[in-house]
């Protein structure tokens, strides 16, 4: 399996509801380092898993749509702990549209699948990965 993974990250704040996440039921900020990688069983037609420019680009545009935002308040999270494996599979799912539309370009439609990792810290992250 070939693979490409792009980078980029997102500020956002949020709480959660329940025990187990301690101090994090109130308001705080979370910065994520956010990797998406991109796979393919073959190689398209010019040798690559998919444009990294493109790649990239379509990363910073779904992240922008997040980016310095209070998820508390945005109405598609409404009574949802956006905790960091849900975020992800935001993240992976809006990707996978992009690539379903075109966005990364033609040869896009070949990947085989996607996944996205939310990095915490340097030492704690979680993802989440989907069929193309």
């Amino acid at each position: 399996m070939f693979t490409v993974t792009v980078r980029d990250h997102v500020m956002i704040a949020h709480s959660f509801r329940g025990e187990v996440f301690g101090p994090a039921q109130r308001l705080h900020g979370a910065t994520f380092v956010v990797d998406a990688t991109f796979t393919r069983e073959e190689l398209d037609a010019d040798n690559i898993v998919v444009d990294i420019g493109r790649a990239t680009d379509q990363l910073g545009e779904v992240l922008a749509g997040l980016n310095y935002r209070n998820l508390d308040e945005e109405p598609e999270f409404a009574g949802v702990n956006t905790s960091t494996e849900f975020l992800a599979k935001v993240i992976a799912d809006r990707i996978a549209d992009r690539v379903h539309e075109g966005a990364l370009g033609e040869s896009a439609r070949g990947l085989s699948g996607l996944r996205v990792a939310l990095h915490e810290s340097h030492v704690a992250w979680a993802g989440y990965e989907r069929a193309l």
